[in-house]
This record gives C-alpha cells, structure tokens and sequence, in this order.
C-alpha cells in the first residue's frame, strides 16, 4: 500500500515539474534599472516655472501640455504692446494726375503698431478737382477742401517682422468742402437753343466709410512702401437745391465704390530693440 501511494506521489511531483518547466517561458522579465540611469534630469534652461511645479507633482499629462505651450511661445514671437509708430504720406491720386487724371486727395497719416497686430490709425489731408466728365456737359472745380479719416489695420502677418505686414483696414471718412459747377449746357426747348450757366459757391460735406485689403514692404533701414485697394460706402451728403457734389475730398467721384492708396512710409520703433520680445522676456 505504501509502495501504491509513494509511487503515485512520485508521478504527481514529475507531472509538477514539467508543467512548471513548460509556463517558464512565458514569464516577464523585468530588467532592473541601473543606479547611474535612474537619476532625474534637471529641466532645460528656462523652462517655465509652472511646468516644472507639474512635474514635481506627478501630473506629467499636464506637464507635457503646458511644455509645449511654453515652447511655442518660444517659436512665435511676441511683441510689446507698443510696438512702433509709422508715419507716412499717400502719393497715388497726385501719381494718377501725372497721367492726366483730373482729381486729387492728398493725405499724411500716422499708425500705432500694437503687439504688431492691431494699428490704430488717423490720416488728414487735403482734395480738389478740376474736371469736365466726359458725356457730361458742365465743368466741376473742386477747392481744395480738408478730409480725416479713423480707424485701424489688422495684420495678418503678426508672428514675423513688422517690416512685411498684410492688412485688413477699416475707415470712418468725413469731408466739408466748397465747390463749382461752370459751363452747365441745357437746351432750351422754348428757344430751341442751347444755354449756359453756371453755380458757385456750394457747400456741401460728406460722412462714409471704407474697408480695405493691402501690404505693407520693407524698401530700406526704417522706410518701407505700402498699398491698399478699398471699397467704400456713402452714409451721407450733403445736397443743395441746385446740385449735388460730383467729387468728395478723400472718397473720389460721388457715384464710385473703390479707391486706391499708395503710401511711403517711415518707422520709429517704440521698443528698445527692433527685435521681438519673447514670451520668457515679458
């Protein structure tokens, strides 16, 4: 009996044995971890301070967030919000009359640069005209008359330098002006014959506004050139009882929706560098 149960002992410890010897394969392995390469690296220089607080605290997800955040600001320039002063003068309508156009507004301008997106804005300047439209029979003389427009650029282009900028304007026109209308031709049905006459001494003023796309390039050092296609909107003007204004100081001939500005311009930085500020630096 004895022999029975020690040999039946015997199998089960073989059996044991084996099945033990066949599992071992499929047991993990952990490497241990050598002493020298389980230290913790200081962060990099300049991290920021938040970052590091999250790492110290376990919350490594939050931490890997924010790291990336700080490096984009590292990448992207950021600039002061003063970040320069641009005058400048509008020369397009005076370049068109030596090309026989027949009507000019003249403006200087000025444009604050802030964080080198927002560019509020103010032009003042002068219009005239001395034209006869064609198919029309009367000739209008525009006096030189005053004009200021308000309003701001936004640049597109606020990451890079401010010397290359691509904008989107708004403006907010007002004009009081004097004007002439001579040689006004009209038949005279009674007579059967033709007439003329004249109007003068008109006061009339004006209130629109504008929305513009353009560039602005850098040419050399501070001076750069700059141009913008605008769209503009009569909201009112003023009409007498014997005409109405042909031209409008600032705006162009009353019945047109564009206009066209060409401007040179200079720079004065408002920052201590002309280079950007970065996000560390503020």
């Amino acid at each position: 009996m004895r022999a029975r149960i020690l040999a039946i002992l015997t199998i089960i410890a073989v059996f044991t044995a084996l099945t033990a010897g066949a599992q071992e394969p499929d047991k993990r392995h952990v490497t241990p971890v050598k002493p020298e390469t389980n230290r913790v690296q200081p962060p990099p220089k300049g991290t920021d301070e938040k970052v590091i607080q999250q790492y110290i605290s376990g919350d490594s997800t939050a931490a890997v967030q924010e790291a990336r955040k700080d490096s984009l600001r590292r990448v992207y320039k950021r600039y002061p919000l003063l970040t320069d002063l641009t005058v400048g003068i509008n020369v397009a309508d005076p370049l068109f009359m030596i090309f026989g156009q027949s009507y000019a507004s003249a403006d200087v301008n000025a444009t604050l640069n802030m964080w080198n997106r927002l560019q509020p804005t103010i032009e003042l300047g002068l219009g005239w005209a001395n034209s006869t439209p064609d198919d029309l029979y009367f000739t209008y003389r525009g006096k030189p008359s005053p004009y200021v427009k308000v309003g701001a650029n936004y640049n597109f282009m606020f990451k890079n330098s401010p010397d290359y900028q691509a904008l989107l304007g708004f403006r907010l026109g007002y004009s009081t002006f004097r004007y002439d209308i001579t040689d006004i031709m009209y038949h005279n049905s009674y007579w059967d014959e033709l007439i003329s006459t004249d109007i003068t001494g008109e006061r009339s003023h004006a209130l629109w506004g504008e929305l513009g796309v353009g560039l602005k390039v850098k040419l050399w050092n501070r001076l750069s050139m700059g141009w913008m296609i605008r769209y503009h909107n009569l909201f009112d003007y003023g009409k007498s009882e014997h005409s109405k204004p042909w031209f409008i100081p600032g705006y162009g001939p009353r019945n047109s929706s564009l206009g066209f500005s060409l401007g040179l311009y200079y720079t004065l930085p408002m920052h201590r560098t002309a280079s950007a500020t970065t996000a560390t630096q503020q």
